[in-house]
C-alpha cells in the first residue's frame, strides 16, 4: 500500500511504516505512479489535489488489476470528483450503485 500526498498528511501513515511519498509538484507525482506498475504496490491512495492532473495516468493504471487508485480528502469532505470516482468504483465492483451513499 502506498499514500501519496504532503507531508503533513502522511505523517501518520509514514508512522504505521506505509510507504509514503511527498512529490513536490504534478511532475514528481507523475513519476511515482508510473514507478507503481513496477513495483508491488496494490493499493495507492492519492491525496484529491493530484487527482485532476494526474486523470490520464490514473485511468491508465485502472485498466490494468493493480494498482489500485483511490482519492483521499484531507477535511473529510467528499468533492464532486472524488463522488464521481467512488460511484464508478461502486459500479465497477458490484454493478450497481446500490453501495454508493445517497443514490
Amino acid at each position: 500500500m502506498a499514500i501519496i500526498g504532503d507531508s503533513e498528511l502522511v505523517f501518520a501513515f509514514r508512522a504505521l511504516g506505509l510507504r509514503t511519498y511527498t512529490p513536490k509538484g504534478i511532475d514528481e507525482a507523475r513519476a511515482v505512479l508510473r514507478g507503481f506498475e513496477k513495483e508491488d504496490v496494490v493499493l495507492c491512495f492519492i491525496h484529491e489535489s493530484f487527482l485532476q492532473p494526474l486523470e490520464k495516468e490514473i485511468a491508465d493504471l485502472r485498466k490494468k488489476i493493480f494498482p489500485v487508485v483511490v482519492g483521499f480528502s484531507d477535511y473529510r469532505k467528499t468533492t464532486d470528483h472524488l463522488s464521481t470516482l467512488m460511484r464508478e468504483m461502486a459500479v465497477k465492483a458490484t454493478g450497481s450503485v446500490s453501495l454508493v451513499k445517497g443514490e
